[in-house]
């Protein structure tokens, strides 16, 4: 007798349906839009997104810019470097029950300035610190890797030499030394600085990269076909890397505007007149006991863009990464499963050894699930001791 197992059908049912999920998915999309899809299916990523990008376009229009001698105003009534009259002895009236803005939502400090307009302000310079030594240290640590790790031998020993010796030194102690040098001249040198000597693990990254794409058969193609070193590394093998650039320039970033901020909470960073994130905490922090938020809304501006910029980071990470793959969700492992329609069941046609069995004509015959085996077949005539039925009668 056979038996019949469900068990296995099921397995192989679900693999199937996430399979399937996973192929319908991606059918007919390039890589672009895959990625695409992935990040915006990264809830925290996405939602990161948008704070940032309203944190950018409050600060950038609330009080303007102003940028080297160019001025352009903004909506708010008051400028980060206006001193108004004091009121409400200079306390927030920003209001959330019943909701109210107020004069002055973020208060007032000692002297009477709008901490709304200064804070606006700090977060530009910070927001233009944390961009521009993003970009150049992503520039260089990419160039860097990339000759390090496509021609190897001598080069590959001299850049990474080099790139050692960058990184035995605190980025803090150099970043103070030439921020105390170069801040004056505004967060736009200051964070060119930082990015000039923040680039040496991105480099590191970008060399494991290139060390692993350069043996691969597309890179041999391009050889063959007489294509020149400098297309190979940059048309062939970084757009093969750009996951690992993208992710880790998110974290140079971040990274950056807590630089930048702990260099202008020291006194070495953005100078006077001009202000920060950083540099608004400093000045304020004989108030601490007396006038708190002062410092609440500098510090949630900081934390606010880290964190945005590493959850944006973390989003892209998943999405340029082939072996993230989220599985399908039971509803849409079962609504896969009704679409491929009935599996048929799995017979197991197995003999077990502990089934019972008898032995017929010296081969053995198995019964399945028979424990009693009952000929009808009537007794011989004087068997009296009802001995077993003779398989051979």
């Amino acid at each position: 007798m056979s038996t019949t197992s469900n068990e296995p059908a099921s397995t192989e049912q679900a693999a199937k349906a996430e399979i399937t999920i996973e192929q319908k998915e991606t059918e007919g999309l390039s890589q672009g839009q895959i990625v695409r899809r992935r990040f915006f299916r990264h809830r925290a990523a996405l939602i990161s997104m948008f704070v940032l990008a309203f944190i950018v376009v409050l600060a950038f229009t609330s009080v303007g810019v102003d940028l080297w001698n160019i001025r352009i105003p903004g909506w708010w009534k008051y400028d980060w470097n206006q001193i108004p009259a004091k009121l409400n002895n200079g306390e927030p009236t920003l209001s959330l029950f019943p909701p109210a803005f107020g004069e002055h939502p973020f208060g007032q400090d000692e002297v009477g300035r709008d901490i709304f307009a200064v804070v606006m302000r700090g977060a530009q310079q910070s927001i233009m610190v944390m961009v521009i030594a993003g970009v150049v240290a992503t520039v260089i640590g990419v160039v860097v890797g990339a000759i390090a790790g496509f021609y190897g031998k001598i080069t590959d020993a001299v850049l990474m030499r080099f790139t050692d010796i960058i990184i035995t030194i605190p980025l803090i102690v150099i970043g103070s030394v030439l921020g105390n040098t170069f801040g004056s001249l505004g967060a736009a040198v200051l964070g060119v600085v930082i990015g000039v000597f923040a680039w040496t693990t991105l480099a590191r990254l970008v060399r494991g990269e290139f060390l692993s794409l350069r043996e691969r058969e597309f890179v041999d193609a391009a050889r063959v076909s007489g294509a020149r070193d400098r297309r190979i590394i940059f048309r062939h093998i970084l757009p093969n890397a750009v996951g690992v650039i993208v992710v880790n320039a998110t974290l140079l970033m971040a990274g950056a505007i807590l630089l930048e901020s702990a260099l202008s909470f020291l006194g070495f960073g953005v100078q006077n007149p001009d202000t920060s994130l950083g540099k608004i905490i400093s000045e304020n922090q004989a108030a601490f006991a007396t006038r708190p938020w002062l410092f609440w809304w500098p510090g949630v501006f900081i934390i606010a863009i880290a964190l945005c910029v590493n959850f944006i980071g973390d989003g892209l990470r998943d999405a340029f990464d082939p072996r993230q793959k989220k599985m399908p969700s039971e509803r849409a492992m079962a609504r896969a499963g009704r679409a491929a329609g009935p599996v048929a069941p799995v017979v197991d046609t197995t003999p077990s050894t502990d089934a019972p069995s008898v032995t017929v004509a010296g081969e053995a015959i198995y019964t399945g699930d028979v424990v009693n085996y009952h000929d009808p077949r009537p007794e011989e005539p004087g068997d009296t001791q009802h001995k077993p039925l003779d398989p051979e009668r």
